[in-house]
C-alpha cells in the first residue's frame, strides 16, 4: 500500500512538474531554468499548499465554496507558488501578481490536460 502511495506521489509529482514546466515557458508569472527545477518547485508547492490548508483547516478556515471559495483558493495557491520561489533554485516569480496568474494559469493547463487525457480515454 505505502509503495502504491509513493509511486502516485512520484506520478502527480512528474505532471505537476511538467504543467509548471509549461506555464514557465509561456512566461506566465513565472519563470524556470529547467524541468527539475520545475519538478521540484512541484513538490515544495505541494507540501507548503498541505501543510497551510491544513492549518487553516484546523483552525476552522476551509475555504470556503462557489466565488469566494474559488478567490481564496486562488489567493492561497499564489501564496504557496510565491513562496515556494525563495525554497526553489531556478524558479523565478514575477510578484505577487505574477503569483497569482501562474496559479490560474496552472489551473489552466492542468484541466486541459486532465481533460485531454480523460478525452483519449474514452474514445
Amino acid at each position: 500500500m505505502l509503495l502504491g502511495v509513493l509511486v502516485g506521489a512520484v506520478i502527480m509529482g512528474v505532471i505537476a512538474g511538467i504543467v509548471i514546466w509549461i506555464v514557465g515557458k509561456l512566461g506566465l508569472g513565472i519563470e524556470v531554468d529547467g524541468f527539475g527545477s520545475a519538478f521540484m518547485a512541484a513538490l515544495v508547492i505541494a507540501v507548503v499548499n498541505a501543510v497551510i490548508n491544513w492549518i487553516l483547516g484546523a483552525v476552522g478556515f476551509g475555504g470556503g465554496s462557489g466565488i469566494v471559495g474559488l478567490l481564496v483558493n486562488l489567493i492561497i495557491a499564489g501564496a504557496v507558488i510565491y513562496l515556494a520561489a525563495g525554497f526553489v533554485p531556478g524558479l523565478r516569480v514575477k510578484g505577487f501578481m505574477g503569483a497569482i496568474i501562474a496559479a490560474l494559469a496552472i489551473a489552466i493547463v492542468t484541466w486541459g490536460l486532465l481533460a485531454l487525457v480523460a478525452g483519449t480515454v474514452m474514445m
